[in-house]
């Protein structure tokens, strides 16, 4: 069940990136946010396995990747 969930989050994460590729209007800040997104909750949903760790991931990922930046 492991595995299905770790493919699940690397296919959301290679979804999101090449989302971003059509956002060629964002700032650098704006897309390091998106991706810091992406990849965290892809982590909270392969650790964690729920929505609140999904969203944690999220929300935290963000946070990390708006501020690289600075």
């Amino acid at each position: 069940m492991k595995n299905i969930k770790q493919i699940g989050a690397a296919v959301i994460v290679v979804a999101l990136l090449g989302g971003l590729t059509a956002c060629g209007g964002m700032s650098t800040r704006q897309r390091d946010t998106a991706i810091g997104a992406g990849v965290g909750a892809a982590g909270g949903a392969a650790i964690g396995g729920n929505a609140l760790s999904t969203l944690g991931g999220a929300a935290v990922g963000g946070i990390i990747g708006n501020q690289v930046g600075k």
